[in-house]
């Protein structure tokens, strides 16, 4: 690990602030992701910022009957809260399909929507990769593909985003509440947050320099079934194949979002139209011009499947 200074941050607005001026510095909260990263220099920042003291880290209705998760949620008390539970059944079930109980202790909503893809070759710093250095090339195009993208992929990277939360996030229509150093605050819809790899896979979201997420809303509850489901080589502790994010209503008619086949959580809203027709004809839509490589092709049936398992599930419900 390379040597780096740091500081607690006492406002937010400074820490953004700071975190925009100062290069090379990155905010510090949970660390699940980063210190890894950090250890094996993948990331080296010069200078963390801790943000674990702005108290962004309560669950609040907001007016118009949604729920406003502050940036420093745990992902244990996200998935506990009993309004997620009861309202937004989709995201607790996702964030209990990620890592473990110690890790969802520590890592908290901002940080798990930051989280840095798990391709192999992203990790291996004797190897090219785009993500990690740009312009190096992609080690992962001719290599082991098989944990990795199918659909929104380029020549330059075939990753994968690897939350959990964050496919239940984009099924549930949440947005991402930011401010500057400037003081400016916007909200970022999940589905424009993060970005498709094109030739720059190592810029990851549309945040700016410096910007902080404070908090992460979700709109009125949606009803219906609250499905998630979880494809991975072993029971736990293990990042999606392939995973499927659904709310269903009992017409038939739903949102699907998918995990484990692209660089960011996978929705086509056109393609929830052809619900009522079951899986095979969402599939066909979802996945229109995936880009498979011969080692990771079975993922397109797989997530037809998979999403075939989530319909019947919520029709027997």
């Amino acid at each position: 690990m390379r040597s780096f200074t740091f500081e607690r941050a006492t406002s937010v607005r400074d820490a953004a602030a700071k975190a925009g001026s100062v290069q090379g510095a990155k905010f510090i909260a949970g660390g699940t992701n980063l210190l890894d990263l950090m250890k094996i220099e993948v990331e080296t920042p010069s200078h963390l910022i801790d943000v674990n003291g702005l108290g962004f880290d309560k669950i609040e209705k907001t007016r118009d009957g949604g729920l406003r998760i502050g940036a420093l949620v745990s992902n244990t008390a996200l998935a506990a809260d009993m309004q997620v539970r009861r309202d937004y059944g989709v995201l607790s079930r996702a964030l209990l399909a990620g890592a473990s109980g110690q890790l969802r202790n520590k890592a908290t909503t901002a940080g798990n929507l930051l989280q840095r893809t798990r391709c192999p070759y992203f990790y291996d710093t004797n190897q090219a990769c785009n993500k990690r250095k740009p312009g190096s090339g992609c080690a992962a195009i001719g290599g082991v593909s098989r944990q990795l993208g199918v659909i929104g992929v380029s020549d330059k990277c075939i990753a994968t985003h690897p939350s959990d939360m964050a496919v239940a996030m984009r099924v549930l229509d949440a947005s991402v509440e930011t401010i500057d150093g400037a003081g400016e605050t916007r909200a970022i819809p999940i589905a424009d947050f993060h970005r498709l790899p094109g030739d720059t896979p190592h810029i990851e979201t549309n945040l700016k320099a410096g910007e902080f997420i404070t908090a992460v809303t979700l709109p009125r509850p949606l009803g219906g079934q609250h499905i998630y489901e979880k494809v991975r080589d072993r029971a736990s502790y293990a990042f999606a194949l392939v995973s499927v994010a659904a709310v269903i209503q009992r017409d038939g008619t739903g949102r699907v979002a998918v995990g484990g086949v692209a660089h960011k959580p996978w929705r086509v809203e056109a393609a929830e139209a052809a619900m009522p027709q079951g899986a095979s004809a969402v599939a066909g839509r979802l996945l229109a011009g995936a880009r498979p490589t011969h080692e990771n092709a079975f993922k397109v049936p797989l997530v037809e499947r998979t999403l075939a398992a989530v319909i019947s599930e919520a029709r027997a419900a």
